[in-house]
């Protein structure tokens, strides 16, 4: 069982207000950029990474990749205007075959046992996205005014890692890109081809760092795990 993951990394992280990539602003003092590659730097079942970056970010990135021996990233590709532009770039400098993720550079807390569960599904199935259930109530709202209450025993709110046999989400990105299509996730483009995308149960922690309030909850979860990994011993 092994894997490739692309990480796009090329946003500026304007609600984050930082006044630069979000990804260089320290949790415990190392920036958030190597907490999240060194889950795949260590994970044995990890081949390769591939980062999506704005060009002008490549020098910083690189200086930290030496800094933190960080051995596994074998391709820097410049990102584009969305998302789903720097993911497609990555993604064609991909040529074997085999399982691919995509993850978001911002979510450094993502469990290598959650990974291995997430590769395993998507071996079986081609596809597979991470994701927890929904614990408030959830609400359809128009112009200010609830419409509906929407059954929450069937919603899940989706996180990466996403996995993918390459050569399904390579012709996703392709029709995609043919139909002028921008998802809000990658799945959403595999499920375009009518493809089934399994789920896989995550957990609360593997939050997405965008606004500075997050950054408290990750101190947060860093000192969480820290008495965890003390308790073990």
């Amino acid at each position: 069982m092994t894997y490739q993951v692309i990480l796009p990394a090329a946003g500026q992280g304007k609600r984050m207000g930082a006044g630069k990539n979000k990804l260089l602003l320290e949790l415990n003092g190392i920036p958030v950029l190597i907490h999240t590659l060194r889950v795949f730097e260590q994970d044995e079942a990890c081949s390769g990474i591939i980062l999506a970056i704005h060009p002008q970010d490549k020098p910083e990135f690189q200086v930290l990749l030496d800094r933190y021996h960080v051995t596994k990233v074998n391709n820097l590709v410049s990102g584009g205007n969305e998302r789903q532009d720097s993911i497609y770039n990555a993604l064609k400098s991909v040529e074997t075959e085999g399982i691919i993720l995509v993850h978001d550079a911002a979510r450094p807390f993502i469990l290598k046992e959650h990974i291995h569960r997430l590769i395993e599904m998507a071996e079986e199935t081609g596809a597979a996205i991470l994701g927890v259930p929904a614990k408030d109530t959830m609400k359809k709202i128009n112009d200010g005014v609830v419409v509906e209450t929407v059954e929450r025993s069937s919603l899940w709110a989706v996180q990466t890692p996403q996995a993918f046999r390459i050569l399904l989400l390579k012709e996703a990105y392709e029709r995609a890109e043919k139909d002028h299509f921008l998802g809000t996730d990658d799945a959403s483009l595999v499920e375009r081809l009518h493809y089934p995308v399994a789920v896989v149960e995550g957990d609360y922690d593997n939050i997405k760092l965008t606004t500075p309030e997050d950054l408290f909850f990750a101190e947060a979860i860093i000192e969480k795990r820290k008495r965890l990994d003390q308790g073990k011993k």
